[in-house]
C-alpha cells in the first residue's frame, strides 16, 4: 500500500481527482448561494409586496374619505345653491308682484292729478300740480326700473333680437328729450342715420334713453350730443356731455346699483339705477358698453353693436305719437270702464268725465253685462284692466261684451303688466293697450283713435 501511494502516478491521478472533486464541490456551493439568495430576495420581496399592499390599502381608504367628503361638501354647496336660486326667485317675484301693485295708486294718482289739471286755471295751483307731476314721474322711473332689474334677474326678460333701423329710434329720442333739454337751457343734438343694427327694439331705446336721460341730468352748461358711425364691422352710437365728467377710481363703480353722482342743481339726483340697466341690457344682447371721462372736460358713453342690412329691416310700425295725432272731441262719448282697483277707476272717470264722456263703472266682466242690460244701449268704446278680480282677464271681458251687444266695439286694454307675454295676448285679440301709469294725453288719442272707427256687426 505504501508503495502504492509512492507511485508518481497513482499520486497525479489522485491529485487531478482531487481538484475535480473541489471543482464539482465549490460548483455546488455556489449553486447553493445563488439559491439561498434567490430565497432571500424572494422573502424580501415578499415582505416588500405586503407592505405596499397595507400602503395600498391605508391610501385607498384615505381617497375613499376624501371622496366622501369631497360628496359630502358638494351636496352642501348643491343644496346652498338651491336655496340661494329660491331665495333669489322669491325675491325677484316679490319685486315685480310689488312693483305691479305699487304702479296701480301711482296710475290713480297721475289720473287724478291730470284731472284735476283741467279743473284749477289759478297760475299757482298749477306749480304745485307740475311740482306734483314731477315727483310722481321720478316715482314710475324708479318702479319702472326695479321692474326691469327684477325681470332680468327672474329670467322672465328675454331679448327679441332683429334688424332695427336706428332713424325712428332716434327720432322718438329727438322729440321725447328736446323739451326736457331746452328746460335745462341744454342743446341737444341728436345725429341722423341711415344705419341698421341687430337689437332688441325695447332694450335698445331704454339704453339710449338712459344715457340721454343721464347726460342731461348731470349737465349743467353747455350740450348732450347723440352720434352714430360704422366702425369696420361694428355700429356704434356715442352720449357725449360738457358735464363734470367723473373720477377714473368711479367709472366702473357707476354700472352698480344705487351708484350715483352729484345732479345738476336743476334736477334731483337718480335712483343710480339707469346706468345699471344699460350695462344689464347691453350684456343680454351682447352690445359693449364704454366710457371716456375727463374731470371738467364731459363724458362719452359708447355701445358697440352688430350691423345689419337695410334691407333685411321689416316693415316698420308708425312712429308717430299718439299725442300727434289729431281727431274729435269726446264729448257725449259713451264709455265702458272695467276696472277692479276702487282709486284707478275713480280716478279714471273723473278724467274721462273731464273730457266730457259719459262714463259707466264697472269691476268685472259679468258686472259689465248686468250695466249694459241698465243701459239699454251699447257704449261707443270700452277700457278694460287686463288683470281683474279672481283670475279674470279683462280680455274675456271684452269678449264677452262685444259678444253680448253683438257689434265689435272699439276697445283697449290697460294695465300695470310690463311682461312680454301681457302685450301678445292683446295684440293676438287686436287690442290696443295702454301701460300704467297711464298718460293722458296719450289716452285721449288713442281714445279719439278708437270712436273714429265705425263700429262692425
Amino acid at each position: 500500500m505504501t508503495e502504492a501511494w509512492q507511485d508518481p502516478a497513482t499520486v497525479e491521478q489522485l491529485r487531478r481527482e482531487t481538484a475535480k472533486l473541489k471543482k464539482i464541490n465549490a460548483a455546488l456551493m455556489s449553486r447553493v448561494e445563488r439559491s439561498m439568495d434567490q430565497q432571500l430576495n424572494a422573502f424580501s420581496l415578499f415582505e416588500t409586496a405586503i407592505a405596499l399592499d397595507h400602503k395600498v390599502r391605508d391610501r385607498t381608504y384615505q381617497l375613499r374619505e376624501a371622496l366622501h367628503s369631497v360628496e359630502r361638501a358638494n351636496e352642501g354647496l348643491y343644496r346652498a345653491k338651491q336655496q340661494a336660486e329660491a331665495a333669489s326667485s322669491l325675491k325677484s317675484s316679490v319685486l315685480i308682484s310689488v312693483t305691479h301693485d305699487l304702479l296701480q295708486p301711482l296710475n290713480a294718482a297721475r289720473l287724478t292729478l291730470s284731472a284735476l289739471t283741467e279743473m284749477v286755471e289759478s297760475q299757482d295751483a298749477g306749480l304745485l300740480i307740475d311740482q306734483v307731476d314731477r315727483s310722481l314721474l321720478t316715482l314710475e322711473d324708479l318702479l319702472r326700473s326695479l321692474l326691469e332689474i327684477a325681470k332680468l334677474d327672474a329670467g322672465a326678460l328675454k331679448p327679441d333680437v332683429r334688424p332695427l333701423a336706428l332713424a325712428p329710434l332716434f327720432e322718438q329720442l329727438r322729440n321725447e328729450f328736446e323739451p326736457i333739454a331746452a328746460r335745462q337751457r341744454l342743446a341737444l343734438h341728436i345725429c341722423t342715420t341711415d344705419l341698421a343694427v341687430s337689437s332688441d327694439a325695447m332694450m335698445l331705446r331704454r339704453i339710449l334713453q338712459n344715457l340721454i336721460a343721464n347726460a342731461i341730468r348731470y349737465t349743467r352748461v353747455g350740450r348732450v350730443n347723440m352720434e352714430c358711425g360704422q366702425r369696420g364691422d361694428r355700429v356704434y352710437v356715442e352720449v357725449s356731455d360738457t358735464g363734470p365728467g367723473i373720477p377714473q377710481a368711479q367709472q366702473e363703480a357707476i354700472f352698480r346699483e344705487f351708484q350715483r353722482g352729484d345732479a345738476s342743481a336743476t334736477d334731483q339726483a337718480g335712483f343710480g339705477l339707469g346706468l345699471s340697466i344699460v350695462r344689464r341690457f347691453a350684456t343680454v344682447l351682447g352690445h359693449e358698453v364704454r366710457l371716456s371721462s375727463q374731470i371738467g372736460q364731459g363724458s362719452t358713453f359708447t355701445v358697440e353693436m352688430e350691423p345689419a342690412e337695410r334691407v333685411d329691416v321689416g316693415e316698420e310700425a308708425h312712429t308717430t305719437k299718439l299725442t300727434e295725432r289729431q281727431y274729435g272731441g269726446l264729448e257725449g262719448a259713451k264709455i265702458l270702464l272695467i276696472e277692479n282697483d276702487p282709486s284707478g277707476s275713480e280716478a279714471m272717470a273723473a278724467l274721462l268725465e273731464g273730457w266730457g264722456c259719459d262714463v259707466a263703472t264697472t269691476r268685472s266682466g259679468a258686472d259689465a253685462l248686468l250695466r249694459l242690460c241698465e243701459l239699454g244701449g251699447a257704449p261707443d268704446a270700452v277700457i278694460a284692466d287686463l288683470h281683474l278680480d279672481h283670475g279674470e282677464s279683462g280680455l274675456s271681458a271684452i269678449a264677452d261684451v262685444r259678444q253680448h251687444l253683438k257689434l265689435d266695439t272699439p276697445a283697449m286694454i290697460i294695465t300695470a303688466d310690463y311682461s312680454e307675454k301681457a302685450a301678445k295676448e292683446a295684440s293676438l285679440h287686436g287690442l290696443e293697450v295702454l301701460k300704467k301709469p297711464i298718460k293722458p294725453a296719450e289716452m285721449r288719442a288713442l281714445l279719439s283713435f278708437l270712436l273714429s272707427q265705425p263700429n262692425s256687426c
